[in-house]
This record gives structure tokens, C-alpha cells and sequence, in this order.
């Protein structure tokens, strides 16, 4: 059975984010080690997450910009020191030049690092564009953001869980008048997991399991696809 992984920029640690989008509920804490292209994004505090796309380059969200932030990689407990991560500085912060903050429309950023990081289990990239995921598909969610629907616990250790890409209907319906062509929800209607049961995401991002590589699939909008693919060689 295919599987795959949902990049989710998610977490504030320090502040409650803006959006009620940056959450991970009923999830687990993942296997150290098991996400190696997850980053933390550092301001003096951990304040986003992202993904290691090369040794060069992070992928994450427009909304957590800054113009300059710490990307920390090989990170488990945000928290402690337990050996063989690296913390290095951003060169440039790149937002989607058509990012709507409003409608968290074009949700993208590109980071390029000061200086190439050093790739070994505990450190590497995800794989470029391979494909695109159908609604149904299962997705796994990484980061360190609040884990309850109400209330805020904002956890040391990176957490995981799995939840389903929605269809166009259901995506309306959790989100209605809300979803634009570069959207798609992922979640459960009937609740339980992940944030408030549906995340919205714009531009997002999944990755299939294949022969223990992860690939980057996009979703079937054209739209975005364009998009992945364009960031995807920057």
C-alpha cells in the first residue's frame, strides 16, 4: 500500500500562531530520527516548522516569514542538545510574490541557507515532484504545533500523525467560500484527528513512500503543480 508524507509547517511554541491551521491533534510522538528533512524554524524560539528540498534550500510557509531566521536540522526535543544537529543561518527568505495573507492563499517560502548542510540519516532531503495524490490518499503530518483543539500545548518532542487527503466537496464543506484552486484539506470530518479535525493548506504538499525514498507528490490542481515544480528546481 502507497503512503505519504504531508509537509505541515507547523508549530509555535513561544506565541499561539494567527491561524488555527498550526496544529497536530491525536497524533504520537514520532520515532527520532524518522522525519529527517523536518526543520525547525528558530527566532530565539522555535516558531514554524519546514522541510529540508536540498542541502541548501528549505521549503515552508509564507505566513511564517521573517527575514532572517535560524534553520535548525536533525531536531527531535526542540528543547535539548542530544547530538547531531546543525543550526545554520538563512542567506535569503523568499515568500510566493502572490501570497494573500488573508486568505492564506499561495502559502509558500522558499529558504536558502548560508552554507550547504552536512545530509546523513539524521539529516536529509525529501525527493522532488514524482506524482500526484488522489483524495483518500493517507498523509503523514510532522511538526511541533498544538496539539489540542482547545486550549495550548505546545510539545518539546516532534509529533506525527496520519490523516486523509479530502475531496473538492469535502474540502468545501469544511471550509466554505474559503478554498481557492491552490488548496486542498486534509483531515476527518468526523473529527477525532489532526487540526480541528480538517487543515486547510495552501499549496500543499505530499510524499510517497516508494523503495524507502520519500517522493514529493503534488495535488491535481495545475495550478499548483506549476508551482512544485518551479520550486521544486529552484
Amino acid at each position: 500500500m502507497k503512503f505519504f508524507l504531508l509537509l505541515a509547517f507547523l508549530g509555535a511554541a513561544a506565541a499561539v500562531p494567527e491561524d488555527d491551521d498550526d496544529k497536530i491533534v491525536g497524533g504520537y510522538t514520532c520515532a527520532r530520527n524518522s522525519v529527517p528533512y523536518q526543520v525547525s524554524l528558530n527566532a530565539g524560539y522555535h516558531f514554524c516548522g519546514g522541510s529540508l528540498i536540498n542541502d541548501q534550500w528549505v521549503l515552508s510557509a509564507a505566513h511564517c516569514y521573517k527575514s532572517r531566521i535560524q534553520v535548525r536540522l536533525g531536531e527531535h526535543d526542540i528543547m535539548q542538545t542530544e547530538g547531531g544537529e546543525q543550526f545554520v543561518d538563512s542567506e535569503r527568505v523568499i515568500r510566493h510574490p502572490k501570497y494573500n495573507s488573508w486568505l492564506l492563499d499561495n502559502d509558500i517560502m522558499l529558504i536558502k541557507l548560508s552554507q550547504p548542510v552536512g545530509l546523513s540519516s539524521q539529516i536529509a532531503p525529501i525527493t522532488l515532484p514524482h506524482g500526484c495524490a488522489a483524495p483518500g490518499t493517507e498523509c503523514l503530518i510532522s511538526g511541533w504545533g498544538n496539539t489540542l483543539s482547545n486550549g495550548v500545548n505546545y510539545p518539546d518532542l516532534l509529533q506525527c500523525v496520519e490523516a486523509p487527503i479530502l475531496s473538492e466537496a469535502e474540502c468545501e464543506t469544511a471550509y466554505p467560500g474559503q478554498i481557492t484552486n491552490n488548496m486542498i484539506c486534509v483531515g476527518y470530518l468526523e473529527g477525532g484527528k489532526d487540526s480541528c479535525q480538517v487543515r486547510r493548506l495552501s499549496i500543499p504538499f505530499c510524499f510517497e513512500t516508494r523503495d524507502s525514498e520519500h517522493w514529493l507528490v503534488t495535488n491535481h490542481k495545475k495550478r499548483s503543480t506549476k508551482l512544485h515544480l518551479k520550486t521544486g528546481t529552484a
